[in-house]
């Protein structure tokens, strides 16, 4: 008989919390017939008694990977077709797994995830509230109907298989906080919706000294720190004077209000302002990747509509210049392009406007496009590479990918900075409203182009011929291609190459987002055989050398 689900718990060294919580979970798994898959990002032995006790699949981390990881590895080992992923710190209520296949027989395709009430639980010690503010742990209660709600937490979410093989795992670089955020914000972007069930209800727990208030500050602490630097990485930090306007109320709340989430809310708070005045990274998760950015670059929602808003004022900003750089592009000496593009015909894909663009162009450009097949993109665009002239024919080699936006002159302006910057490898820069993971990435409207250290393998990437002799044909074997930009970037040193991203051509890559159309930890895997024996740049490495604007 198929599996109906898989019910994954992450946890590392709370075999006391476990235990609680497969208490509840085993007897809705046998009943529905479910999967019991523990996770453990240790491992330790109390953590495999407590599994094998309630007759779980135990899954085991050599080492910590950090709770995405653990999320992808039950992925990578189950075909359950609704993937059930809660905290190791939860009780689930009666009826909570049956309320979420129900759900997932009747709710349309184009929801992706699947969530329910989170209830906190204080066990042991008393806390006593107001009622004003939420408790101090994740919690989520949307009312007694079923509902579409922005967002799922960790504690309590479930997610349709056909979602993940759609827009890919989560991505295991992330820290803890906000970690599951990143794949909903795919999801969204998407097309997919969160839908709130009102029946799968679970408690989420504290016991034992974690319940003291001092424990619940302690936390709150270290969330208030971690929140912050979400906000900057997203952008949407508050200022100072806003954090100390909080960090007052929050102090005189406890008192005067005699309610226990006083000092907690100011822990918090507390958190916050010491992350801004004194900002650390977020806590090393082992074995994350450091050819990959560490962030994920997926742009969506309301933040994405306050991206689209700026890039209109940089447009307004920097259209004298550009009009000076199309003016002066369009008295170049005429240049050989060859264009390579793989094209998805059962996507939206938006090839026919960057063909047009490209045909717009006043330099001679032969587009050779193949649909992926059975074939990775780099195995295909080798295929392209031996059709007709060989590259060596060409001044100039440019990658594109389907679903790139391109402003008009992108061409010519382009070929120009890169010719007058003697440029080596190029990339348009990314519109702030686009998917990109690499900050440097991204237009700085002060510039026109950058020199830097590192360009992208994609969406669009330009290659002198100089570089022909290196770099093509491109590795065989390399489907995705993840860390062979890094190690572009090695062999330009090598080579003394001079690689830029040209701000004055923003494109934007925000039809579908990265990894969209593959697994991402399959292409993570990738490059890491790819880079084991190869020299490449680190993400450390990668940043913004000088910043040049044409005369």
């Amino acid at each position: 008989m198929p599996l109906t689900a898989a019910i994954i718990v992450p946890t590392r060294d709370r075999a006391g919390y476990l235990d609680v919580a497969l208490a509840s979970l085993a007897p809705q798994a046998a009943r529905h017939g479910a999967e019991l898959v523990v996770v453990d990002d240790g491992p330790s032995a109390a953590t495999r008694d407590t599994a094998r006790r309630h007759g779980a699949r135990l899954l085991a981390h050599d080492t910590t990977r950090g709770l995405n990881a653990a999320r992808n590895t039950a992925i990578e080992r189950t075909d359950a077709p609704l993937l059930c992923f809660v905290d190791d710190d939860v009780r689930v209520r009666d009826g909570w797994l049956a309320a979420l296949l129900d759900a997932h027989a009747r709710e349309p395709e184009d929801v992706g995830v699947l969530t329910g009430p989170i209830l906190a639980r204080f066990e042991d010690h008393l806390f006593r509230t107001c009622g004003r503010e939420g408790p101090p742990v994740t919690h989520l209660d949307a009312g007694p109907r079923d509902t579409d709600v922005p967002r799922a937490w960790g504690a309590n979410l479930t997610v349709r298989r056909a979602w993940v093989d759609r827009i890919g795992p989560f991505d295991a670089t992330l820290p803890l906080y906000g970690d599951e955020q990143e794949w909903q914000e795919r999801l969204h972007a998407a097309g997919g919706r969160v839908r709130y069930v009102a029946e799968a209800a679970l408690e989420h727990r504290r016991a034992g000294d974690d319940a003291r208030l001092r424990s619940l500050c302690r936390a709150a602490r270290a969330r208030g720190r971690a929140a912050r630097r979400e906000d900057v990485a997203k952008g949407t930090t508050p200022s100072l004077a806003h954090e100390l306007r909080v960090l007052v109320g929050c102090a005189v709340h406890g008192p005067r209000l005699a309610c226990m989430n006083g000092p907690v809310l100011t822990a918090h708070s507390l958190g916050r302002l010491e992350q801004a005045l004194r900002p650390t990274p977020p806590p090393p998760t082992t074995g994350v990747d450091d050819f990959l950015s560490g962030q994920s670059g997926t742009v969506g929602g309301r933040r994405g509509a306050l991206l689209a808003a700026k890039d209109r004022l940089d447009d307004l900003r920097t259209a004298r210049r550009r009009a000076r750089l199309r003016a002066a592009a369009a008295t170049d000496p005429r240049r050989r392009v060859l264009a390579l593009s793989v094209v998805r015909p059962d996507a939206p894909n938006l090839l026919d406007a960057a063909r047009a663009e490209l045909e717009a162009s006043h330099h001679d450009v032969e587009l050779r496009t193949t649909t992926p097949g059975t074939r990775g993109k780099f195995e295909n665009l080798n295929a392209l590479l031996d059709e007709g002239e060989p590259p060596g024919a060409f001044d100039w080699l440019l990658v594109l990918d389907d679903d790139v936006a391109l402003p008009a002159g992108a061409l010519d302006v382009l070929l120009h900075v890169a010719d007058e910057g003697d440029l080596r490898l190029a990339q348009p820069a990314h519109r702030a409203h686009s998917h990109a993971a690499w900050p440097v990435t991204r237009r700085d409207p002060r510039a026109d182009w950058r020199e830097t250290t590192f360009v992208e393998i994609g969406p669009v990437t330009l290659f002198h011929r100089d570089t022909f002799s290196a770099l093509l044909p491109f590795p065989a074997g390399l489907r995705m291609g993840w860390g062979l930009d890094s190690h572009w970037a090695a062999l330009a040193r090598e080579h003394g190459w001079r690689l830029g991203i040209v701000d004055a051509v923003p494109v934007a890559h925000t039809l579908r987002p990265t990894a969209a159309d593959y697994p991402r930890e399959a292409a993570a895997a990738e490059a890491r055989s790819f880079l084991r024996d190869r020299p490449y740049v680190t993400r450390d490495e990668v940043t913004t050398v000088a910043r040049h604007r044409a005369p």
